[in-house]
């Protein structure tokens, strides 16, 4: 089967990676449709990511971290 990109900047990107990689086109597009979902599940999204990092922040302080001062 023939892969057919018409828009430039997709066809560029493939054929980048398919040169980087030393493969076909079709095979970077391949590799890359199959890894970009592992990629985006593996990781949380910003918001939960800094909701965690104030909590950690906030235990921290609350275990002797530094004396606010009021002024």
């Amino acid at each position: 089967m023939n892969l057919q990109i018409r828009d430039p900047r997709a066809r560029e990107l493939a054929q980048r990676l398919a040169a980087k990689r030393k493969i076909s086109m079709t095979e970077a597009v391949i590799e890359a449709l199959e890894s970009e979902p592992k990629r985006v599940n593996g990781r949380a999204p910003l918001a939960r990511r800094l909701a965690a990092i104030a909590d950690e922040l906030k235990a921290r302080a609350g275990q002797g971290g530094p004396a606010r001062t009021q002024g």
